[in-house]
């Protein structure tokens, strides 16, 4: 498996063949869906053979091919091996590291566990997008989503609009929706609350935060628990600390007795939640694209970047920090591994990286990475 979630192969004349669908030992037809001179792409039409690991995936919509989670015919079990594989692979190949120091990955609940969620909306009835279409499929309930939101998917009705996003607080019990367009009346409890100004106050490690609903914030709360403490001993106490990408501030709230704190993001309803959730704290909120920011003299960087990473821009920044240790929360593989590579071209070593399978039955990764000077 490669990042992405494709399994690789090799054509008869040498070409990487990646394949949608298929997974490792399996003998599979494929329908070619990319024919170029370096690499094919294909997808699975019927497995031969099959491998052991491959399952009838357990929702129904999957089985009628909403595409929202893309691993659903991977046994649960197999797929953290899956992905310690992919990020191995990663590493490997594009920062050149053969022999990753991969830590044990944590695990965590894979049903019943998404606090955010993103649906289109189709005659007021919740929809998400077929695998790799734009075309909706229906949906009566989400296998993933956790109960507080598969609620408002079987109930609710979301009048004209044509896409909605829903939120939960787990610890506080807090709801809250936003419609597309934001002024579409929507039938649902008298609790959620509505429009661009919702928001939620979710509880991790005893820290209560603002969640806006414009806001960034992990997609299930003991994955964020999990994440900031991972960060939190990684970090350690009575240090300066820059947190880039910092969104509504989860590792800045959640740090062990910081001697102070900046804190990076660029998002304007990030960057209020921040403010909110730092007050009294010896911290300051810098809104800045990561890449812009000049830096500051730390002694730990803490960097969350999106999808695509740091990238050479955010790579600057980090360094431009001068840390003895950086801690790296990336949820890309192949984004990590380039990340990595720039750090480690700067005189850093990698010290481990932790899976944190915060995405069950999809090929995406959540890692924190520790590098040292």
């Amino acid at each position: 498996m490669v990042a992405g979630g494709d399994a690789l192969a090799r054509a008869d004349d040498g070409r990487v063949a990646l394949i949608d669908g298929a997974l490792p030992d399996e003998r599979v037809r494929i329908e070619v869906t990319a024919d170029k001179a370096d690499m094919l792409r294909g997808r699975v039409v019927e497995v031969l053979e099959a491998s052991p690991a491959r399952v009838v995936p357990p929702c129904v919509h999957a089985r009628e091919g909403c595409g929202g989670c893309g691993w659903q015919h991977v046994a649960t079990e197999t797929q953290p091996r899956l992905k310690l594989e992919i990020i191995r692979d990663a590493l490997s190949r594009i920062a050149r590291i053969a022999d990753p120091p991969l830590a044990e990955p944590v695990l965590l609940p894979t049903e019943g566990f998404r606090t955010t969620v993103r649906a289109l909306v189709v005659d007021g009835k919740p929809a998400f997008r077929k695998h790799q279409s734009h075309d909706p499929v229906l949906v009566a309930s989400c296998l993933v989503a956790h109960p507080a939101i598969d609620e408002l998917l079987r109930e609710g009705h979301f009048g004209r609009a044509s896409e909605v996003t829903l939120r939960v607080g787990v610890g506080t019990g807090e709801r809250a929706a936003l419609a597309e367009p934001a002024d579409m009346i929507m039938d649902l409890p008298p609790d959620v609350m509505r429009g661009k100004n919702a928001m939620v106050h979710e509880v991790v490690d005893g820290h209560s935060m603002r969640v806006s609903i414009n806001s960034f914030f992990q997609s299930r709360t003991d994955g964020a628990e999990t994440l900031a403490r991972l960060v939190r001993e990684s970090t350690g106490p009575d240090r300066v600390i820059a947190d880039l990408y910092c969104g509504v501030g989860l590792f800045a709230v959640t740090a062990d007795r910081p001697k102070r704190v900046v804190a990076v993001e660029r998002g304007r309803s990030a960057v209020a939640d921040a403010k909110h959730n730092l007050k009294g704290r010896d911290a300051r909120i810098v809104r800045s694209d990561v890449g812009k920011w000049m830096g500051n003299k730390v002694d730990v960087v803490v960097a969350d970047p999106s999808r695509a990473g740091l990238g050479r821009e955010g790579a600057r920044a980090v360094l431009a920090c001068d840390p003895e240790r950086i801690v790296l929360v990336s949820c890309d593989a192949a984004a990590l591994a380039r990340d990595v590579g720039l750090l480690v071209g700067a005189d850093y070593s990698l010290t481990s990286v932790t899976l944190v399978d915060l995405f069950a039955h999809t090929p995406h990764i959540e890692c924190v990475t520790v590098l040292d000077r």
